[in-house]
């Protein structure tokens, strides 16, 4: 027996060569592409053939076609790690007898030839009494086998699509428990979090059909089954009338599949049915157990993500912090302004989203100053023309020390024209009005106050009542006058602080003394950093 391999993916050629050879009887060709496999097609007999869907030059479909041109009998198996509902009408039409979706065990191939085998021997039987009416229901019953497929193949696609866009654990496990539901008979579906002893188990989502509700002694049976059963971490199937446990119970039938992250059970997925008009079989088994497995890999793969970004992130703010310890009079500015810059943006209704770029870019709004030299950084008196131009960069500086790290466009957006004012004489695109970003104009209001509100090298602190007057004097020049009148009513609600301790609005009737409102232009040096 001659059974073809086709993969673009030299390792699974070597798995299937190395496991068919060790059966005598088969006779193992491999081939890389549609191509060379037609060519092999055409000098040898195949009895059997193997093929992967995505494939350069050549896909599944298109030599399924072909080859079928040249043997119409010849029984072909489609491999493919991403199944959907048109990948399958598309490959059943073309003459495709089973699917095997990736990872697959080895052990089933031996399996699906046998399987795919008599399916042949019953279609050439069909074909011969077609005309008969055992015939006609045999074509009826391969037809319902192969709907079943289908809809088995919509089933894993689901799963595919919709826990590979979870955000979140608490919504990855409410996913669970409901897809479980969608996919099986389960009048309820559980998910429990287990302990290292795998002793406690605590349920942390759950699904119940449209006018049933969960007993709680039905919670304490189940978990003291978990205890008995699941030590070892296989998966259960319990039916009524073969297990014993069920007797006395309202369940008919329990399915119950861990969860393993780096091969130790962080979980299990229970569903239950009460009504014996159906139980739970192996596909069940089959899909939760898949289903699972994909959740491990989400769970897994955000850890990772987060593990990463909290370090890179931590990176980033020491070299904040290296740039504040340069300077002690600077000390927390950024920490500050990320909390005025929230605060205006929770006070302007700004989403979840927006208020974790401010926090991120309030944050790192001054990292570009780590190319600025100390003698211009550090300078107690005013600075030059020239000098000037040196301070400006550090915008475009830290804009690009994110973007090399590879994060989104957004914070580099908002790190970048921090400095722009509203009439377009701003630094470093002069930028105007509302073509400067959004949370662009909340962080420049948040930090022009910080650095009037805090000593510096330079000059000492401004009077907060002095600092509001300046603001509000330069809405719609320097700031957005939307993003000033939300940090007035924030002010006013006492939820700024100036420097390090809390501040309360002026007295009504306290005037101010006069400054010169070029403290607030381009070259001011009360606001230069």
């Amino acid at each position: 027996m001659n059974i073809l391999v086709v993969d673009d993916d030299e390792m699974i050629l070597e798995i299937f060569e190395d496991f068919l050879n060790s059966m005598d009887t088969r006779s193992v060709l491999t081939a890389k592409d549609g191509v060379e496999a037609l060519d092999l097609c055409r000098n040898n007999k195949i009895d059997f053939c193997f093929t992967d869907l995505n494939m350069p030059g050549m896909d599944g479909i298109e030599f399924v076609k072909r080859v079928h041109q040249l043997d119409n009998t010849l029984p072909v198996v489609v491999m493919t790690g991403y199944p959907s509902a048109d990948n399958a009408i598309a490959t059943l039409k073309s003459g495709v007898v089973d699917f095997l979706v990736k990872p697959f065990k080895m052990e089933e191939i031996e399996l699906t030839i046998r399987r795919v085998l008599e399916k042949r021997a019953l279609f050439v039987e069909n074909v011969l009494l077609k005309e008969e009416l055992e015939g006609k229901e045999r074509l009826q019953a391969l037809n319902r086998e192969l709907s079943d497929k289908i809809k088995d193949l919509k089933a894993l696609n689901v799963i595919l699509q919709e826990i590979d866009w979870v955000t979140s654990s608490s919504e990855l496990f409410d996913l669970i428990v409901r897809l479980a539901a969608e996919i099986t008979a389960s009048d309820e579906t559980h998910f429990y979090l287990v302990d290292e002893n795998m002793r406690s188990w605590e349920p942390i989502a759950s699904f119940y059909r449209k006018g049933r509700e969960g007993d709680p002694s039905t919670q304490a049976w189940i978990q003291e089954i978990l205890t008995r059963k699941m030590s070892d971490g296989t998966p259960l199937l319990m039916k009524d009338g073969h297990d014993d446990s069920l007797s006395g119970t309202q369940i008919c039938s329990l399915v119950a599949v861990p969860l393993k992250i780096r091969w130790k059970i962080f979980g299990v997925l229970v569903g239950i049915i009460k009504d014996r008009s159906a139980l739970f079989t192996e596909k069940d088994l089959h899909f939760l157990g898949f289903m699972n497995r994909r959740a491990s890999f989400v769970i897994e793969n955000a850890a990772l993500y987060e593990n990463i970004y909290q370090n890179l992130f931590a990176t980033l703010y020491a070299f904040v912090e290296a740039i504040e310890a340069r300077d002690p009079y600077t000390k927390q500015h950024s920490s500050r302004v990320t909390e005025f810059a929230i605060s205006i943006g929770r006070e302007m209704g700004c989403s979840d989203e927006q208020l974790d770029l401010l926090n991120f870019s309030g944050h790192l709004h001054d990292i570009g100053k780590i190319g600025i030299p100390d003698r211009i950084l550090l300078k107690p008196g005013p600075l030059t023309d020239d000098e000037y131009e040196v301070i400006k960069t550090h915008p475009v500086i830290g804009a690009k020390i994110i973007g090399h790290l590879g994060l989104m466009a957004e914070e580099q957006k908002v790190i970048r024209h921090h400095h722009e004012r509203w009439d377009g004489h701003g630094y470093p695109d002069g930028l105007k009005g509302e073509s400067i970003p959004f949370l662009s104009r909340i962080l420049a209001v948040a930090d022009a106050y910080d650095a009037m509100a805090s000593d510096r090298a330079y000059r000492k602190k401004i009077p907060d009542e002095l600092i509001i007057k300046m603001v509000r004097e330069n809405a719609g020049s320097q700031f957005d006058s939307e993003v000033v009148r939300a940090f007035l009513k924030v002010y006013q609600k006492g939820r700024i602080a100036s420097g390090v301790t809390a501040f309360q609005p002026a007295p009504c009737g306290l005037k101010a003394k006069s400054m010169p409102l070029n403290t607030l232009q381009v070259a001011a040096p009360v606001h230069r950093y």
